[in-house]
């Protein structure tokens, strides 16, 4: 009865999660709708709706999804070169790098027009111009100075990125006791999307756990836990294994809770 299930998780190790569940697992943990994640990449959100469908056909060519999947993968905290590594392994290899001198070699002799005498009437217009333009500047004064200071701000106030991850933060101390910590320990059968986060919402991990690792979070109080395959990984809290989280595949958000300390009754 054993060896169907063995046979089974032989081939399961081998699979890998695919770029699109991956980025769309990400971007969930992170608490990110498609239209926020559209305003931080300036990717249109149809575009980023076909990425985590696995399909690259509206990016207009690889080189332009290399670049969304880059942006993608970064604004949701993962690596995006990791994550474009795979894409191009996926395929076909990353594309060849062009040469300057393919770029600007001549097929044709340029013949270059005779020349004439100046036109004067040409100059005459110019030089009128350059008379009217330099009349205009000294009106206005300094108004150029105050439009170009208006603009740097305004560029300061666009969104920021989210660092490359997996990111690790370390939540603040606090004045909870040590039987008030929860304890997950997290095993992966094969590589899979995890992300944890203590009770306030603070991120301890984001990002995809290889084969064969195992990692470990505290926290106090209670700990958020994010699959994107309930049967990729094996996981205990406090040292007790939890069972079973769910079917292949199937992404799960559960949470666990500290332990509460026994009420010590007073002595009569």
């Amino acid at each position: 009865m054993g060896e169907p299930d063995a046979i089974g998780e032989a081939y399961a190790v081998q699979e890998q999660q695919s770029i699109g569940a991956m980025l769309a697992a990400a971007r969930q943990s992170a608490g990110m709708s498609v239209a926020q994640i559209s305003a931080a990449t300036r990717i249109r959100e149809s575009i980023v709706h076909c990425i985590e469908q696995d399909d690259y056909e509206q990016c207009g060519g690889p080189f332009y999804a290399r670049g969304h999947i880059k942006s993608l993968a970064a604004a949701v905290g993962l690596d995006p070169e990791a994550v474009v590594h795979q894409y191009d392994q996926e395929h076909g290899g990353a594309p060849e790098p062009v040469r300057a001198a393919a770029v600007f070699q001549a097929d044709k002799k340029i013949n270059l027009p005779e020349r004439r005498g100046p036109n004067w009437t040409m100059a005459l217009g110019v030089a009128l111009a350059i008379v009217v333009v330099f009349g205009m500047m000294r009106m206005l004064g300094g108004s150029g100075d105050q439009v170009q200071v208006a603009g740097v701000r305004q560029a300061s106030a666009r969104p920021s990125v989210p660092p490359n991850t997996p990111i690790t933060e370390a939540p603040k101390p606090s004045p909870t006791s040590a039987k008030e910590m929860v304890t997950l320990r997290i095993k992966a059968k094969r590589s899979s999307y995890v992300g944890v986060h203590d009770g306030e919402g603070r991120r301890l991990f984001a990002g995809t756990l290889k084969a064969g690792k195992t990692s470990e979070w505290r926290a106090p109080g209670k700990v958020n836990l994010m699959l994107s395959d309930a049967t990729a990984v094996t996981l205990q809290v406090n040292g007790k294994k939890v069972k079973k989280l769910g079917r292949r595949g199937e992404m799960v958000r559960t949470s666990f809770e500290a332990p509460k300390a026994p009420v010590k009754q007073k002595a009569r």
